[in-house]
């Protein structure tokens, strides 16, 4: 089983993309200054040099589709699908004192 995790920040997203077979790290890296000018993106695979580049991602949903499409690439991927992936999670913050630790986000949430 594979599980993407996502942390998003106001201008950022930091991911990594576990298997929870081995409870190893497949990939791993940051899209910094969405929607700031002077844009990068930074992606690190286990034993092979890392991927860097200088580039403009507009919002979040374009710096998501970079990490999604940089996950599969031919040259840069770790995976051949994004139907490889069983679960993607999502650190969230702000729970206040209803919640102090990992929830599922349901529809009660």
């Amino acid at each position: 089983m594979k599980i993407l995790v996502i942390n998003a920040g106001s201008s950022s997203i930091k991911y990594q993309l576990f298997d929870m077979s081995d409870d190893s790290v497949l990939a791993k890296g940051q899209c910094d200054r969405i929607g700031i000018a002077g844009g990068n993106f930074k992606h690190k695979v286990p034993g092979r040099d890392d991927y860097k580049i200088d580039i403009q991602m507009a919002n979040h949903a374009e710096a998501v589709k970079l990490v999604l499409d940089t996950l599969v690439s031919e040259e840069h991927g770790v995976i051949k699908s994004l139907s490889e992936i069983s679960a993607v999670g999502h650190r969230v913050l702000h729970g206040g004192e209803k919640f102090s630790g990992s929830v599922i986000v349901d529809d009660k949430v």
